[in-house]
């Protein structure tokens, strides 16, 4: 899954490199000619693995690469039109809800009695939130602990916090939850820096800050989600923690001192190194990566850095790009097409479900048309339904 050594010289001294070892092949036996059979054994053939996306439809496979919202505490029609008409195969579930694991799960299975055959191929949907703790914990309510902010866990025993992600994972899977995009493990340089930084200090979302106390809490955390089988997502890359604005809100969102050296992306490469199967990019600009355009649509940190020289095979997905300011100059079309060109595998649209329309459309259209784009979108489809197959068997 991963290139050690890039990921080692990147992550510096957070992480350790992959110590492999390899005996030398014994010797054959010689083989005489009286001792020489007289045929050659029939050779067994290596069973081919399935093609995950076989029999699927181009609308399927493209189904599978969006990430739909409704609010939490209601299945909004156009998510449910997503699911059953668009074959859209993963839901986000949005906003606040106060009513609970019941409620939460009622809503849920709405969506999930949709993923048949037709709809998704009969793909399980991933079905997502954000409950990191603190002013951001979407589900609330009955069977849900109120979680404290990333800052304060960061203070917490990993041990600790390794037993609470778990029982906040449970919470999860109870409610039909399979999917927290969370945590956050942007790098902010101080206290001081975190007052200057609406998306990330602006809610206590840090565990801390430094990069040792935000890989050993990550790990922990992600550690508890996992085993209550809640795939957790890191985010956002390659790091949001030297921005003076948000991207929700604000438009021309930079930060212009990330280089691929610095100790915020090796925060990202240690994560991977250490088994992170999903991560989010974030939607700002950064000029010493690629000045273009947003690190969402840019191939050269998507791919580039990410894929190449990180060397993460994993899941890829974007923050919002239905709502988000910082994106609003293009297109609903052109930010899928984009994204997905860019290397992303997941698009999320969380805060405007109508929007996945116009964007799956786009997205159909273009597979259609060009043979190279195609390409893309089996290669993306096919990263999503192996992290299906992982996780639901």
């Amino acid at each position: 899954m991963l290139r050690a050594a890039a990921v080692v010289a990147l992550a510096g001294s957070l992480g350790s490199g992959l110590l492999t070892g390899c005996a030398a092949p014994a010797p054959k036996p010689h083989r005489t000619a009286s001792s020489a059979p007289s045929h050659r054994p029939t050779p067994t053939p290596t069973p081919t693995p399935a093609d995950p996306l076989a029999g699927m439809t181009l609308q399927q496979k493209v189904g599978q690469l969006f990430m739909v919202g409704t609010q939490a505490n209601a299945a909004d029609p156009a998510t449910l039109d997503a699911v059953t008409s668009l074959h859209v195969g993963n839901v986000f579930l949005a906003g606040r809800s106060h009513g609970g694991v019941d409620a939460t799960k009622a809503v849920v299975s709405r969506f999930t009695a949709l993923a048949t055959a037709d709809a998704t191929a009969g793909l399980p949907l991933f079905v997502a939130t954000d409950q990191e703790g603190g002013e951001v914990q979407v589900l609330q309510g009955p069977g849900f602990d109120q979680m404290p902010t990333a800052l304060q866990q960061g203070a917490m025993d990993t041990a600790a916090l390794k037993d609470a992600a778990l029982g906040w994972g449970g919470e999860l899977k109870a409610s039909g939850v399979n999917m927290n995009l969370a945590p956050v493990v942007d790098l902010i340089a101080s206290p001081e820096a975190a007052a200057n930084n609406p998306p990330i200090g602006g809610f206590d979302r840090q565990y801390g800050y430094d990069p040792a106390t935000i890989v050993t809490h990550a790990d922990a955390f992600r550690a508890g989600m996992d085993t209550a089988g809640v795939v957790p997502v890191i985010k956002h890359f390659p790091g949001l923690g030297a921005v003076t604005a948000n991207t929700d809100t604000d438009s021309g969102v930079t930060d212009s001192t990330t280089t691929p050296a610095s100790p915020s992306v090796g925060v990202f490469a240690t994560e991977i190194q250490r088994g992170a199967r999903v991560v989010m990019m974030s939607t700002a600009i950064y000029t010493q990566l690629d000045p273009g355009g947003p690190a969402v649509f840019s191939s050269a940190i998507v791919t580039g850095l990410l894929r190449q020289k990180l060397g993460f095979d994993g899941v890829i997905m974007s923050d919002d790009l239905s709502a988000a300011e910082q994106t609003s100059a293009w297109s609903p079309a052109n930010r899928a097409i984009l994204a997905l060109q860019a290397g992303v595998d997941i698009v999320l649209v969380s805060a405007e479900p109508a929007l996945a329309a116009p964007m799956v459309a786009a997205v159909v259209a273009k597979a259609q048309s060009d043979s190279a784009f195609a390409k893309v979108v089996d290669a993306a489809a096919r990263r999503v339904v192996e992290l299906k197959r992982y996780q639901f068997g």
